[in-house]
């Protein structure tokens, strides 16, 4: 079954990126491990919480990459251990989020099983720009504008 785009219509161009992104989400979006948490953290800034118990700093890694912000988590095995059960798996995990262009890391911090990764959303500068309308008598070469003759005698 092949799938249509919403970003296919001719009338929609120059968004392919946009159509990536989405795929990118809804892919990174199937596994619900570690939970998190998306907080605002004042005006311009926001804080990605995971419940990540068990994992060191040494075992947790975070990327971004292309506007991606990848947090990975792999525990190693310790071989001295002898577990007579063992209902906590040593799970390792890869959670992805897309980020907005212009959002920046600020930072991350690990205390008591929750990772704490800080973004900010700088504020965007207004920019202002004229652009200049050219008309004939305007042109640096003082030719005028080539015209199209159009016949409306409407006889043919």
């Amino acid at each position: 079954m092949t799938r249509v785009s919403v970003f296919s219509s001719p009338l929609v161009l120059g968004f392919d990126h946009f159509e990536q992104v989405l795929d990118r989400v809804t892919k990174s979006a199937s596994d619900g491990y570690p939970p998190y948490n998306i907080e605002q953290v004042g005006d311009d800034g926001l804080r990605i919480t995971l419940a990540v118990a068990g994992f060191s700093s040494d075992d947790l890694q975070i990327v971004l990459e292309d506007n991606q912000l990848i947090v990975r988590g792999r525990q190693a095995d310790d071989p001295e251990r002898v577990y007579l059960h063992r209902g906590i798996a040593a799970r390792q995990f890869q959670r992805a989020f897309v980020l907005a262009e212009g959002i920046e890391v600020a930072g991350a911090d690990l205390d008591n099983g929750l990772l704490s990764i800080d973004l900010v959303r700088p504020r965007p500068e207004v920019v202002t720009r004229t652009i200049e309308i050219k008309s004939p008598a305007s042109r640096k070469d003082g030719r005028a504008a080539p015209t199209i003759d159009v016949d409306d005698r409407g006889d043919g």
